[in-house]
Order: C-alpha cells, then sequence, then structure tokens
C-alpha cells in the first residue's frame, strides 16, 4: 500500500466536496471555525464515515495502517466517490471494496446503449455482474431470441443458454464447459462485489445444482475469465453457423459488452450480415 499515495486521494476528494453537495438528510457536525477552503473538513469526512477524527486525521497524514475494506467502503461513500474511483481506492490499499449498493448494477450507461446501436450487424449485448441481459441490439435479438418477450428473471446469460443448448446453442469440443468455468469466474468475483446481493446468491445456487460444469468450476474457485469462446450455432432460418463470442468489460461500470463474429469471409460471416 502507498500511504502517501492514498493521503494525497482522500485529500484531494475531500476539498473536491463541498458543503452543499452533501445530502440536505445528513447533517455536519457544528463548527464555530469559519470556512477557508471550500472543501469538507477533516472532521466533516469522518463524521460521515463514521468514524474517528483521529483516526482520519491519520490517514491523511499518511500515518495509519492499512485501513480495512469496510472502512474504505466508508469514506467512498462519504466522499461520494464515483466506481471509478471506488476501483482507483481498493487499488491503493490492494483490497476490494464491498459494492455501494447491495445489489449488481441495473442502469446501462448512456454511452454503452450507444455502442449497441453503432455495432450494425454485429449482435451485442450488456450483462451486469449478474449476467442479467440489460440490454442488447436488434441482430442480438435475430440471433439468439427476442429477449422483449422474457421476463427479466429469464432475461440471463446463463438461463438463456440452458433453455437453449439442445436446439440453438451447441458447443464446439470444450466450449460448453469453457463458457460454465467462465460464467463461475464471472459470478465468483460478482459475489465478493455484492456480498449481500441475495438474487445473486440464489443464481449461483441455480446453476450450481443444475450445471455440473459450472458447479466444478465454482468448486475449484475458478477467477479467471476465459476472453473468448467459439460456438456451434444451429439458427432455424439461417442453418448452421460457427461463431465466437467476445466478452469485453466496461470499466467502472459494472457491466460487460458482449459480441458475436465470425472469421471473416466465412458463410457465417456472411450470414451474421443478414441478421
Amino acid at each position: 500500500m502507498s500511504s502517501q499515495e492514498l493521503a494525497d486521494f482522500l485529500r484531494h476528494r475531500r476539498e473536491d466536496l463541498r458543503p452543499e453537495d452533501v445530502q440536505a438528510e445528513t447533517t455536519l457536525p457544528p463548527s464555530r471555525r469559519a470556512r477557508r477552503t471550500p472543501g469538507l473538513r477533516r472532521e466533516e469526512v469522518a463524521a460521515l464515515a463514521q468514524m474517528s477524527v483521529s483516526y482520519y486525521e491519520r490517514l491523511e497524514q499518511a500515518r495509519a495502517p492499512r485501513p480495512s475494506p469496510q472502512v474504505l467502503s466508508a469514506l467512498a461513500t462519504a466522499l461520494q466517490l464515483t466506481e471509478a474511483e471506488r476501483d482507483h481506492l481498493a487499488r491503493l490499499t490492494g483490497q476490494v471494496l464491498p459494492a455501494e449498493n447491495d445489489g449488481a448494477p441495473e442502469y446501462v450507461p448512456e454511452d454503452a446503449q450507444q455502442l449497441l446501436g453503432r455495432l450494425d450487424g454485429i449482435p451485442a449485448y450488456v450483462v451486469n455482474d449478474r449476467q442479467d441481459i440489460v440490454a442488447w441490439n436488434a441482430a442480438a435479438a435475430a440471433l439468439i431470441t427476442d429477449f422483449s418477450r422474457l421476463t427479466p428473471d429469464e432475461r440471463n446469460l446463463t438461463r438463456i443458454s440452458t433453455r437453449f443448448r439442445d436446439t440453438l446453442c451447441t458447443g464446439a469440443p470444450g466450449s460448453e464447459s469453457d463458457f460454465s468455468q467462465q460464467v463461475a469466474a464471472q459470478l465468483r468475483e460478482a459475489s465478493v462485489l455484492h456480498p449481500t446481493d441475495i438474487v445473486l446468491a440464489e443464481l449461483i445456487n441455480e446453476f450450481a445444482t443444475h450445471d455440473p460444469d459450472f458447479a466444478r468450476s465454482w468448486r475449484n474457485h475458478a477467477v479467471r475469465p476465459i476472453p473468448g469462446v467459439r460456438k456451434n450455432l444451429h439458427h432455424p432460418t439461417l442453418g448452421e453457423l460457427e461463431i465466437d463470442r467476445h466478452t469485453l468489460s466496461l470499466p467502472g461500470s459494472g457491466f460487460s459488452l458482449v459480441m458475436y463474429t465470425a472469421e471473416a469471409g466465412s458463410p457465417s460471416a456472411a450470414a451474421l450480415k443478414s441478421l
């Protein structure tokens, strides 16, 4: 841990936060001193984070031991850090912060929505930490299924893959196992970020009960997602397709972009363009 970098980061974020930025229902501790700078005082941050003033002062002076994830989470909330800033705070201390909210994010950032719309002819969708499909483009609906006809609970990547495993998605040798390993790794990471997410816990239990490959990967504590998986798909109108699935993390958002492509010049690539 870099104590000085942590101290500098906390001080700058404190100085950036104005008293009027603090939620109205939150009462800052009274003070008779004139406010010389627009930022919050140390004692105000300490009160918001429910910690002693002396401990917070030692953090800003680079004299305190490494804070716990719970302390860091309280500071992140008190200083109103963004997701990117929370991630940076965790990296500074070599720890993982509990998520600010209890569940996986469900609101899709506008830039992710724009990206989906610009992927013309490339089936793509956005998933959150629980692997819920929260946004998709027309090509993805044409390739896999009309997601709008599914209930929110059914719009889950693993549930959909299980539902269509025998009729729509048959993987290349080893790909089903690879897919289950990837999902297990992603949900393992999500369970650390969202330890009190009841819906996530129920999903993990469901998949571990019905998917032997997932259960095996979960028991082995798989934590390294596989970036791409090749699959053979049987489409009702396009026929047999050989495509690659790519998963790209959207930094600081809690979402990932999943895209399906095919080798350039192949019959599968031509079929995808017709969607």
